[in-house]
C-alpha cells in the first residue's frame, strides 16, 4: 500500500491517474473524440480543438488521429508556437502535423500559427481572428517549471499576457530556462482558454505530478502560469496522468 498522502486539489481539477502511457492515451482520446462528437452532432458547426507541443502529447495525437470523427468539419489550432520556420522540426506545427495530421484525422482543417513570410504581429492578428471562433477542446501541457502554453514564471511581461483581453499574444522568454533556446514565441492567454468546454492537462512522470501538486497548493500564476488551467473562469480542468 502506497504511504502517499492524498492531495487536496481544487474543487477546480479533477485529476485521473492511469497505468500507463497507453491507457493514458486512450483515456484522453475518448474524451476528446466524445467531447468533439457532441458539437458534430450540431448542424453547422466547426468543432475547434487546440493543442500543445512538447513530446508529451504525441501519443496522444497519434491514438486520436484514428478517431471515427468527421474531421473536414474540425478545425485543429496550437496552444502556443515557437517562432520558427514553417515546417521547422522542432516547432509545434510539425509535432501536429506528424503525429495527429494522419490516418481518419488527415482532412481536419490546421491552423498553423506561423507562416512564410509573416512577422509575429501579422501572426498574431490572424490567430486573433481564428479564435473568433470559441475553442471546444483545449490540451494543455505542463514543464518542469510550472509553464503552460508559452506562459514561463516570471517572465517579462507575463502579467500583462496574463490580463490580455485578446486569446493570443507574442511573448519573450528571454532568461526563461523552461523556453530553451526559443525567446518569441505565440501563447494563448486565459482569454483564449476560458470559453473552452472541455479543458485538459496531460502530463506525464512523477516529477511532473509533483509540480502539479505544488501548483495546486497556491494561487499565484506569476510563480507558476498552470495554475491558469485550473483558475480560469469556465470549465473544470481535467488531468490526465501516468507514470
Amino acid at each position: 500500500m502506497s504511504d502517499r498522502k492524498p492531495v487536496a486539489w481544487p474543487p477546480t481539477l479533477v485529476f485521473h491517474a492511469h497505468p500507463d502511457v497507453d491507457a493514458w492515451a486512450s483515456a484522453i482520446t475518448t474524451v476528446v473524440s466524445g467531447a468533439l462528437g457532441e458539437r458534430l452532432d450540431q448542424p453547422s458547426t466547426r468543432p475547434r480543438l487546440l493543442v500543445s507541443g512538447g513530446s508529451t502529447p504525441a501519443p496522444v495525437f497519434r491514438a486520436l488521429s484514428q478517431a471515427a470523427l468527421d474531421w473536414p468539419r474540425i478545425d485543429i489550432a496550437l496552444v502556443d508556437e515557437r517562432w520558427l520556420p514553417p515546417g521547422d522540426p522542432d516547432s509545434n506545427a510539425r509535432l501536429v502535423t506528424d503525429n495527429l495530421l494522419r490516418n481518419k484525422a488527415k482532412g481536419a482543417r490546421f491552423e498553423p500559427l506561423v507562416r512564410a513570410n509573416r512577422s509575429i504581429e501579422t501572426a498574431v492578428h490572424d490567430a486573433n481572428l481564428h479564435a473568433q471562433n470559441p475553442a471546444d477542446v483545449v490540451l494543455l501541457g505542463m514543464g518542469d517549471d510550472g509553464h503552460t502554453a508559452s506562459l514561463f514564471p516570471r517572465m517579462r511581461d507575463l502579467e500583462s499576457a496574463l490580463a490580455s483581453k485578446r486569446p493570443y499574444v507574442a511573448v519573450n522568454a528571454t532568461g526563461c530556462a523552461g523556453a530553451g533556446d526559443w525567446a518569441r514565441r505565440i501563447s494563448l492567454t486565459p482569454t483564449g482558454l476560458a470559453p473552452a468546454r472541455t479543458r485538459l492537462l496531460l502530463i506525464r512522470g512523477q516529477g511532473k505530478r509533483e509540480v502539479l501538486e505544488r501548483a495546486a497548493a497556491g494561487t499565484d500564476p506569476n510563480d507558476c502560469p498552470v495554475r491558469i488551467a485550473f483558475m480560469t473562469p469556465g470549465a473544470v480542468l481535467h488531468v490526465h496522468w501516468c507514470a
